[in-house]
């Protein structure tokens, strides 16, 4: 029997939309202040995925600016088999100080998963998680959070539903609040609604994006309700099965819920597929804590669980409980299909026009204007620009971090005029957390050295005592990180070793709970990444030449639990 084993995708992937079309499967996932934005992963059995493409390419989009984790979330995935079209509905998260989070929704439609997609469509600026469904009636619907900001009301909100006009944006009459919830831990959100037997079925997220994640449900023979809960009155899938009453919490890390008999955390926010052979699963987001702590460096990933109906008409998991499962029984047509746990690695060498499209950039769109393989081909020339604390013009190419087990390498050359010009390897959370080994001018202004910078809660650091000469401007230099332990190395072109630069760093801040300095909360909900950049703080005229990039993963034969 086959077998999926969770995450079917690492690193971050969070809030998955999945549908199918004939026989493939389509996942779309937040991308947050990262572009290309909207990541959608594709599937022919369900236990595989591989990143086929993005969605917003066009620039559609300007995130320069955006605070961590604002920007593009939640994508919706669609297919109206009326018209032939894809659908994709999303939020861009403007604002969320005060609370008020300002955000405008969107749908845009495509005949071809891989675009061209249409000019977004405006929605509404009601709430954030829009989701679409082209109803057996002909009509379209739009589901959304509706945000709460009165004081003394329950936050985050309603789930509201209105009829959609996807020809000229907007809706069509009035809105419809159709529950705050069907289970009583509160923060209701990511309405996705579904036809099935004679009902209209609304999967909700619950619980915050925390320890009480969740996936709840209720039904209702008419589309604006009224929708009756799921008679259980809890999740119909989480990480943490025990009752909680949080009603009125708008959003919460809930520690208290973390469960330690659990292998995957956080599970919640699901969205429903149906197989060729009448199977049903869940995607779902999930984490993975590093090893006897409660941090999650690698953010939210994507899970499937398997499901069924009851014979009343309810949505169970296959098994019988509400317990997130790291191993689940694959479709029946699946019987041959192994997981291949190398899709994570890359090797990238620069040797064609386009490169890996697992390299993501912070804020800003990628152009070849500051990065491209054809100024000197066979190589990946990338141009420096801001510092990497800007939010505005950081030159970075970065891949999310997958394992709690891996290394990344590279080779670069680069010549700096300048103290303040710098090229090489990392790791990145957002602009006020990451780790940064380069090489840049000697302090004498004659050579080039290797040293290390670090950002963390926002504080420069700088390891003024760490430093190598690089004589000849080149250099290997490779990251290896151990469950939070950074270990770096280096290597000249006249050595055949490597060499430990500085000491091993504990890097665990790097995660979703450590990047605000408070550990009872979380500070964002993004995730890590590995990256190569530049930084030219003098004249934005210089230029780094990366030879190769490579991640690896060692943890292959055990990927829930990072041992």
């Amino acid at each position: 029997m086959a077998t999926i084993q969770n995450p079917i995708i690492s690193g971050m992937a969070p809030d998955p939309s999945i549908i199918r079309v004939g026989d493939d499967y389509y996942i779309a996932t937040s991308t947050f202040h990262w572009t290309p934005a909207v990541q959608i992963f594709h599937s022919t059995d369900l236990v595989n995925w591989q990143l086929l493409t993005y969605a917003l390419t066009n620039h559609e989009i300007d995130l320069r600016g955006t605070s961590t984790p604002a920007g593009i979330w939640a994508p919706h995935l669609s297919y109206d088999p009326t018209t032939k079209k894809f659908w994709l509905a999303y939020s861009h998260m403007q604002n969320m100080a005060g609370r008020e989070f300002n955000s405008d929704s969107f749908a845009m439609w495509a005949t071809d998963i891989e675009g061209p997609w249409s000019k977004p469509i405006y929605l509404t600026s009601i709430g954030f998680d829009p989701a679409l469904l082209h109803a057996e009636n002909g009509k379209h619907y739009l589901s959304i959070l509706e945000w709460e900001t009165r004081t003394g009301y329950q936050a985050p909100g309603h789930i509201v539903i209105a009829e959609v006009d996807l020809d000229n944006g907007g809706i069509i009459g009035d809105w419809h609040r159709v529950t705050t919830g069907f289970t009583t831990r509160g923060c209701a959100e990511a309405p996705q609604l579904y036809q099935h037997n004679g009902y209209y079925y609304l999967i909700l997220a619950a619980g915050g994006t925390g320890y009480a994640h969740g996936v709840e449900i209720g039904r209702s023979k008419r589309i604006f309700g009224p929708y009756e809960s799921d008679p259980t009155n809890e999740p119909i899938i989480t990480s943490s099965p025990n009752h909680l009453f949080s009603l009125g919490d708008p959003d919460a890390g809930h520690f208290e819920m973390f469960n330690p008999k659990a292998q995957i955390q956080k599970s919640g926010h699901g969205s429903l597929v149906q197989t060729t052979d009448g199977e049903w699963y869940v995607a779902h987001l999930m984490s993975r804590p590093l090893p006897n702590t409660k941090l999650n460096p690698l953010g939210r990933e994507t899970a499937l669980q398997k499901m069924t109906w009851t014979a009343d008409g309810w949505l169970r998991m296959a098994d019988g409980s509400n317990l997130a499962k790291a191993t689940v029984e694959a479709p029946k047509n699946s019987s041959d299909v192994r997981q291949d746990l190398t899709l994570n690695d890359i090797h990238e060498d620069f040797q064609g026009a386009t490169y890996d499209n697992r390299f993501m950039t912070p804020y800003r769109e990628q152009k070849s204007a500051w990065v491209n393989t054809t100024s000197n081909p066979g190589q990946l020339t990338i141009k420096g620009e801001n510092s990497f604390f800007s939010k505005l013009n950081p030159a970075i190419m970065a891949t999310r971090a997958t394992s709690f087990n891996y290394s990344v390498t590279t080779q670069l050359t680069f010549k700096p005029t300048h103290y303040s010009q710098t090229a090489g390897l990392g790791l990145y959370y957002d602009s006020n957390n990451w780790v940064y080994l380069h090489l840049t001018q000697a302090e004498n202004e004659s050579g080039t050295v290797l040293k290390l910078l670090q950002a963390k809660l926002g504080e420069r650091i700088d390891h003024v005592f760490t430093e190598i000469a690089v004589p000849n401007s080149t250099a290997e230099l490779q990251l290896t990180y151990v469950n939070g332990s950074l270990s770096l190395f280096d290597r000249l072109p006249e050595q055949s070793a490597w060499t430990p630069f500085g000491k091993t760093l504990d890097v665990t801040y790097l995660s979703d709970e450590g990047v605000n300095g408070d550990p009872g909360e979380i500070g964002g909900f993004t995730g890590l990444f590995n990256f190569i950049g530049s930084v030219d703080a003098y004249q934005h005229n210089s230029h780094a030449e990366f030879n190769y990039y490579t991640v690896i993963n060692h943890e292959q034969g055990d990927h829930n639990n990072g041992k």
